[in-house]
C-alpha cells in the first residue's frame, strides 16, 4: 500500500475516556415521559377492555405492568446512559423508536399468547413475553451503538468486505433456507434461526453509501446521451444493472417479493439524493417494471401475489382470504378504532387475521385505533424519516450523509410499503413493520439502524461555554479600565 493511499484514509480514533463529561438530555427525558402516559393509557385501555370481556367488574389498571414497566425502565437506563457517555446525539430517535416498540408491545400482549411459543431456560414464553425480550435486547443494541461507535471507518474502508457478506447470505439463505408461506426467508443455524434480508438491508445500504460517495463526481459530472435521457459512462452503469439483477434475483430464486421491492427503491432514493439526476430514477423504475412483468409472466408465485392483489374477492375464503379480513378490519375500524382489546373478533378460537402479528399489525392498530392511530402511527415513522434526513444534512462528507439518508430511508419504505400492502394498495409481500411486527431478526435489524443513526447524529466535542461578565470579574474590570485613564 502507498504512503498517499494510506493517508487518505481516515484513522480508527481512539477514546479518551479522560475527557467523558455526562451532559444532561433534557428533551430526550420529557419525550419518554410522554411516551411513558402514551403507552400507560394504553395499557389502562387494554386492561378495562380485557376485564370487562371476561365479566369482572370494570377497573381502570394497567392489563399487565410488569413488561410494560420493564420496557420503560430500559428507555430510562438508555437515557442514563446516553448522559454518563457525554455525546451530543439526536435527542428524538430514541423517545420515537421507543413509542413505536411499546405500541408492539401492548398489540402483542392482546394478541392470543399462543401465537408463539418460545422455550428458554425451561421456561415456554408466549407472545408477549418474547417480544419484550426482543424488545429490551434491541434498546440495548440501540444504546451500545450510539455510545460506542465514534468513527464510520470500520463501515467506510470495508464496503466490499460487507458486500461479499451480504452475498454469501442470500447464497445460503438459497442453499439452507426454509420455505415461509411460498417463500424462502429463514436461515436455521443450530438453535438460532431468522431472515437474513433484515440485516442485508443494512449491508446494502452501506454498500451504496460507500460506493455512490466515491463515484458521485463521475456520476453527477460525466454523461452520454440515449434519447432524451442523459446517462454516465457504461462502466459506471454497471452498479445499477447489477442492483435490479440483484432485486430481480431474490424475487426469482427465494421468491421474496417484499426484499426486492425495498432494496431496489432504496437504491433509486440514495442514487437521486447523491446525484439530483431524475434520468437514473427514470430508467431504474423503467428497467424493474419491465423485469417485474417478465417475472409475472415467468414465475407462477408472482403471479399469484399480483392476482390477489388484483381482486382478493375472487378467493375470499383461499389465497385472499387475509387481504379480505384486513380491509374488513379497516372498515370495523373506522375513524377512532374500536379500541385496544376490542377489536378481531375470534375466528374458531383464532384471530381472523392468522398472520396478524408478523403481516398484518397496521391491520390489527387500524382497527382497534382506527384512522386517527394508524396515522398517528405513520406519522412516528416520518420523525424517523425526518431525523434521518435532518443528521444526513448536517454529516461531515457524503458518505457520512448518504449513509444517514439510506438508513433513515430504509426503514421508512419498510414501512410504507407493509402499511401499502395491508391496505391493497401494493401487492402484499413479506416483510415487516419496522419495530412493530413480531420477530427478532426484524427488531434487531432496525435496532442497529437506530443505533447507527444516533452515532452519526454526535455532534463533538462541545465547546466550553464563553465566560460570563459579571460580579467580581465585572468589578475588576472596570477598576482596570479606570486605572488606564
Amino acid at each position: 500500500m502507498s504512503a498517499a493511499s494510506a493517508q487518505s484514509r481516515p484513522a480508527l480514533p481512539s477514546i479518551d475516556f479522560s475527557s467523558i463529561r455526562p451532559r444532561p438530555r433534557w428533551r430526550e427525558l420529557w419525550l419518554l415521559l410522554l411516551v411513558g402516559i402514551a403507552l400507560s393509557v394504553g395499557s389502562v385501555s387494554l386492561g378495562a377492555t380485557e376485564r370487562v370481556q371476561a365479566g369482572k367488574a370494570l377497573s381502570f389498571s394497567p392489563a399487565q405492568s410488569q413488561p410494560l414497566l420493564a420496557y420503560l425502565g430500559a428507555l430510562l437506563l438508555a437515557n442514563l446512559a446516553q448522559v454518563l457517555a457525554g455525546r451530543r446525539t439526536d435527542q428524538v430517535l430514541l423517545p420515537a423508536v421507543g413509542l413505536l416498540g411499546g405500541i408492539s408491545l401492548l398489540l402483542m400482549e392482546r394478541l392470543p399468547q399462543n401465537l408463539v411459543s418460545q422455550s428458554i431456560g425451561g421456561m415456554t414464553l408466549g407472545l408477549g413475553q418474547v417480544q419484550l425480550l426482543w424488545l429490551l435486547l434491541a434498546v440495548a443494541i440501540i444504546t451500545v451503538l450510539a455510545i460506542v461507535v465514534r468513527s464510520d471507518a470500520w463501515l467506510r474502508l470495508y464496503k466490499y468486505t460487507w458486500a461479499a457478506v451480504g452475498i454469501a447470505l442470500l447464497v445460503l439463505t438459497f442453499v439452507r433456507g426454509e420455505d415461509v408461506n411460498g417463500a424462502r426467508l429463514v436461515l436455521r443455524l443450530g438453535p438460532l434461526s431468522g431472515q437474513p434480508t433484515e440485516l442485508l438491508k443494512v449491508i446494502v445500504v452501506v454498500f451504496l453509501a460507500g460506493y455512490l460517495s466515491e463515484f458521485r463526481p463521475l456520476l453527477v459530472e460525466q454523461d452520454s446521451r440515449i434519447g432524451p435521457l442523459r446517462l454516465p459512462p457504461v462502466p459506471y452503469l454497471a452498479p445499477m444493472v447489477g442492483m435490479v439483477a440483484i432485486a430481480l434475483g431474490i424475487v426469482v430464486f427465494q421468491r421474496d417479493l417484499g426484499a426486492a421491492l425495498l432494496f431496489f427503491l432504496v437504491f433509486l432514493l440514495l442514487l437521486y439524493v447523491a446525484t439530483a439526476r431524475s434520468a437514473y430514477v427514470i430508467l431504474g423504475l423503467l428497467l424493474f417494471v419491465a423485469g417485474s412483468y417478465l417475472m409475472y409472466r415467468l414465475f407462477p408465485v408472482v403471479q399469484s401475489r399480483v392476482d390477489v392483489w388484483i381482486d382478493p374477492f375472487r378467493d375470499a375464503s383461499g389465497s385472499g382470504y387475509q387481504i379480505v379480513q384486513a380491509l374488513h378490519a379497516f372498515a370495523r375500524g373506522g375513524i377512532l378504532g374500536t379500541g385496544l382489546g376490542a377489536g378481531l373478533p375470534m375466528v374458531g378460537g383464532r384471530p381472523p387475521i392468522p398472520e396478524v402479528h408478523t403481516d398484518f399489525p397496521f391491520a390489527a392498530l387500524g382497527e382497534e385505533l382506527g384512522l386517527v392511530g394508524v396515522l398517528a402511527i405513520l406519522g412516528v415513522y416520518l420523525v424517523v424519516i425526518e431525523r434521518g434526513l435532518r443528521i444526513a444534512a448536517a454529516a461531515a462528507d457524503d458518505f457520512r450523509a448518504l449513509l444517514a439518508a439510506g438508513l433513515a430511508l430504509v426503514v421508512g419504505v419498510q414501512a410504507f410499503i407493509i402499511a401499502a400492502g395491508n391496505l391493497k394498495l401494493v401487492p402484499l409481500t413479506g416483510i415487516t413493520l419496522p419495530l412493530i411486527s413480531y420477530g427478532g431478526s426484524s427488531i434487531l435489524a432496525n435496532a442497529v439502524v437506530v443505533g447507527l443513526l444516533l452515532a452519526l447524529s454526535d455532534k463533538g466535542v462541545e465547546p466550553p461555554p464563553p465566560p460570563r461578565v459579571g460580579g467580581r470579574l465585572a468589578g475588576l474590570r472596570s477598576r482596570l479600565v479606570q486605572s488606564g485613564r
